[in-house]
């Protein structure tokens, strides 16, 4: 016996199995559901043209801008880096052949005044004679050995390692802690130590009682000076004057990584300080009181106070903690195959666009 349509009221007999309803149904309600399938195409076929269209006028260049400028910064920062080591070595080589000049001319002078002081009097000695034909020959023969003078300058391969600069695909607002390194080492530090600690491209500056300590990329020491000026609050790197900064209660230091020299620049009486972070030309602290301010001060030879946003400006009278979060572990970088690195992570940042370009007409074809 022939089946009727499962459609309610329909008297017809089905002709077929309904592919998306699961239904029997006659030919007239099997037609009905295949054009409403049909007219669900349409809809689908404007949005499918409208990503083709976003895609067609899709900017890469833009997208990719805040990532070359972050390599473009991390190329200017290595040929800072090598220009001042570059500059450093000329000066030792100057010094050394300055120094060796100077030592002769003194010489010379001494001779000079021998030989006047004889013509003068009109009155010398065969000795007198010998001795200075002695040391004019002495002189002369060190003048040609300063002409011949060539410098044996050792210098070693500078490498890049590809993994100095990585590229990774992240959303706007995304933090990936899995991308986060292991713990590379431990530095054990004394109770008495002050727990702030700040870097440049170098070195490390901790607090490690009673001294003030330079470890390098291995955690050693490599240098130390006393610390006795009293509590330290923050600490931060200015490249601008090639200084680390040491805030205190009511003073700011400078530190020479070189030398370790400390320098107080500036005492503030009656105010506490809390925090610090610099730019390029300022340099700002907070202030450890009630209603809490940012003080400002010029990055110069003569660091000098500019400005304070007191509260209620500041945002938090008890937390206006201005802790320099950013390019504070800058790797230590060469100059030979920079230009190399620069264009190879370009490259690897436009191939990583393209690669999400031509994944992304796959699925629309």
């Amino acid at each position: 016996m022939s089946q009727l349509c499962s459609i309610e009221k329909c008297i017809r007999i089905s002709r077929g199995l309904c592919d998306c309803c699961q239904q029997y149904l006659c030919l007239q309600h099997l037609n009905e559901h295949n054009a409403l399938l049909i007219s669900q195409l349409n809809p689908l076929a404007d949005e499918i043209n409208a990503l083709e269209y976003r895609l067609q006028i899709l900017n890469i260049q833009k997208i990719i801008h805040n990532g070359r400028q972050k390599l473009e910064q991390w190329r200017q920062d290595c040929y800072k880096m090598i220009n001042s080591l570059f500059e450093q070595k000329c000066q030792e080589l100057d010094q050394i052949v300055n120094e060796t000049v100077e030592e002769q001319r003194e010489k010379l002078n001494q001779i000079q005044t021998k030989i006047i002081e004889l013509i003068n009097a009109q009155e010398t000695t065969h000795e007198d004679v010998n001795s200075l034909k002695s040391n004019i020959h002495q002189l002369e023969t060190t003048m040609n050995n300063i002409e011949q003078t060539c410098f044996t300058i050792n210098t070693r391969p500078l490498l890049i390692d590809n993994k100095f600069v990585l590229i990774k695909k992240t959303t706007e607002h995304e933090l990936d802690l899995s991308t986060l390194s292991p713990v590379y080492d431990t530095i054990h530090r004394l109770d008495e130590s002050f727990r702030l600690l700040t870097t440049n491209d170098r070195y490390l500056l901790i607090h490690q009682h009673p001294n003030l300590c330079l470890f390098d990329r291995e955690m050693n020491i490599v240098k130390q000076a006393l610390w006795s000026y009293g509590e330290i609050q923050d600490m931060c790197w200015s490249s601008t004057l090639d200084r680390f900064i040491v805030l205190g209660e009511n003073n700011i230091f400078l530190i020479d990584e070189n030398t370790m020299s400390v320098n107080n620049v500036q005492s503030i009486e009656e105010r506490d300080l809390m925090s610090c972070t610099c730019s390029d030309t300022v340099l700002f602290a907070s202030t450890n009181e009630p209603a809490s301010s940012i003080m400002q001060f010029t990055l110069f030879s003569e660091m000098e106070f500019i400005g304070e946003w007191k509260y209620p400006l500041t945002l938090n009278p008890l937390a206006d903690e201005i802790n320099e979060l950013g390019d504070r572990l800058k790797t230590l970088n060469i100059h030979k195959k920079i230009d190399y690195s620069f264009e190879q992570n370009c490259q690897e940042l436009h191939q990583f666009v393209n690669e999400k370009d031509g994944q992304q007409r796959e699925e629309l074809n």
